[in-house]
């Protein structure tokens, strides 16, 4: 039974405090969860959202504060005791083992045994009815959970989350690489566990999910709370961007610049490029300081395009052209020695080297730059990544802290930054804002930009169309592989897109059933 909005709150957080070396994530954070209730979580990167997820979840001790669950303190010394209290965690980079199979790593530690025997049907039952319940009978039990895309990656770790009988489930970005219908999906089971009184703490980049799923909302800003339980729904967006930045700031796109005419030469040219299982005959041009968007659901095709022109995976048909000259297919190095650089959807797992430092992640595709008679010079290194951390506003600007212990909107900027030092002429971006909060996007819009300006030649993809439309000057709609139509931006609009996407969705499901018939 839900409780009463009144009533004592589930999960009760009073000056929660939590230092690092040389920072302090956390510096006063109060937090109320009711039974029964979507509470959002909203903060710039850096705020401390996913240091307080930590703590909630065990896996990071406090050093100050209170945490109170159904009105008692509770200490949560690790992740099990957290479990055991009925909270589970769904971060945003999945915890997921690749090498298991799915009914694995939903049961993982919690596995289903009988007199000491292993009984992996019971699991895989078990496991079947939860994808099910999650819209997604094709997530078969078996199938190896490394072998599934990101957002079947995703429906897992969910999955898991509802198998544990919570009370409390935080969900760290959950619909950050999920498409519409498999948002919408995800909304009803929230809706559904909101129901049954379960409560769901909802950390998200996205205010209209936030208005649409969410009844409460507290924000967290420099580790603090700025204002908490007030509403998801009625609080005007300038309002909540204030509170997070501390300052007004129009979430919007740079002016679209004049594209180049057409009697500009390409500087990219793809021609017939294909890849078996994946996409087919994909042509498009991009000319120096032109955007080219690629807009489509999860699973289209997109992301695969942009690892196929930077060789990271191998054409099967087509070709690409930087500056006139043919590049060798899958073959990366070949394309970076042409000016091709890529930032990859998954950054943290593609692009950046985790435990190494900023200036090593700066420098990592320039080292040649920085030898000397076959000795790499840390000082060179350091120099150059100094002036991209002050050109690019990183923070903080230590060039020697480990990548991983900046924010997302930063560590995407290390990834530019890498770029930049490269002097590279054409640019792939794959969903370059995910993850980032509203005050870092305007800056990297800004950046993107502002290397348009300088020539470079851009390819932006996203799952949000509002996003590619603000930026890019033309538009491929990408749908099972294929480019269904292309057209100048400012000639298209969200609802255009989708329509675009479903019509091509509707006309191919027709021609499979002509083909049965």
């Amino acid at each position: 039974m839900v409780e009463d909005a009144q009533s004592q709150p589930l999960l009760s957080v009073r000056g929660l405090v939590k230092h690092y070396p040389g920072a302090k994530a956390l510096d006063g954070v109060d937090l109320d969860v009711r039974a029964g209730e979507v509470h959002c979580l909203l903060g710039q990167n850096g705020a401390g959202k996913s240091t307080l997820i930590k703590v909630l979840a065990g896996a990071h001790q406090p050093d100050a504060g209170e945490i109170t669950w159904r009105g008692r303190t509770v200490s949560l010394l690790h992740p099990q005791a957290a479990m055991a209290l009925g909270i589970a965690t769904i971060y945003q980079e999945l915890d997921l083992v690749p090498g298991l199979t799915v009914a694995d790593n939903v049961f993982l530690g919690r596995e289903h045994s009988r007199l000491g025997l292993m009984r992996p049907a019971t699991a895989n039952r078990a496991t079947a009815e939860l994808m099910a319940r999650l819209g997604h009978h094709e997530i078969r039990p078996t199938t190896e959970v490394g072998t599934l895309p990101a957002a079947g990656q995703q429906m897992v770790s969910i999955a898991r989350a509802l198998s544990q009988d919570a009370r409390l489930i935080i969900m760290d970005e959950p619909s950050a690489v999920l498409d519409n219908e498999e948002v919408d999906r995800l909304f009803h089971v929230i809706r559904d566990l909101r129901a049954d009184g379960v409560a769901v703490l909802y950390i998200s980049h996205r205010l209209e999910e936030i208005r649409e799923i969410g009844d409460r909302t507290t924000i967290l800003k420099d580790g603090r709370t700025v204002a908490t339980g007030i509403s998801a729904r009625d609080t005007p967006t300038r309002e909540v961007i204030t509170l997070m930045t501390g300052r007004d700031i129009e979430y919007v796109f740079p002016e679209r610049r004049e594209p180049p005419g057409a009697d500009v030469q390409p500087l990219l040219e793809v021609d017939g490029l294909g890849l078996d299982g994946e996409f087919t005959d994909v042509s498009f041009t991009v000319r120096p300081g032109e955007i080219v968007g690629l807009a489509g659901l999860v699973g289209s095709g997109r992301s695969e395009i942009l690892e196929t022109v930077c060789g990271a995976r191998r054409a099967t048909t087509g070709e690409v052209r930087v500056a006139g000259r043919r590049l060798r297919a899958g073959d990366v190095a070949a394309a970076v020695a042409a000016g091709v650089g890529l930032a990859p959807e998954e950054r943290k797992s593609q692009a950046l080297l985790l435990g190494e430092a900023v200036y090593r992640n700066i420098s990592l595709s320039s080292l040649a730059r920085f030898t000397r008679r076959g000795l790499l010079s840390a000082a060179a290194e350091r120099a150059v990544a100094e002036e991209q951390v002050e050109a690019l506003e990183i923070r903080p600007r230590d060039v020697a802290r480990e990548v991983r212990t900046l924010s997302g909107g930063n560590q995407q900027k290390v990834v530019l930054a890498r770029w930049l030092v490269r002097d590279c002429r054409v640019l792939l971006l794959d969903e370059p804002t995910r993850g980032v909060d509203v005050g870092a996007r305007s800056e990297i819009y800004a950046l993107i930009d502002a290397l348009a300006a300088r020539g470079v030649a851009i390819v932006v993809v996203s799952s949000e169309i509002p996003e590619v439309l603000g930026l890019a000057h033309r538009v491929l709609v990408v749908n099972e592989g294929a480019v269904v139509t292309e057209a100048p931006a400012s000639e298209l609009d969200e609802h255009h897109v989708l329509d675009l996407i479903m019509e091509s969705e509707a006309a191919r499901l027709a021609q499979e059933q002509e083909g049965a018939a």
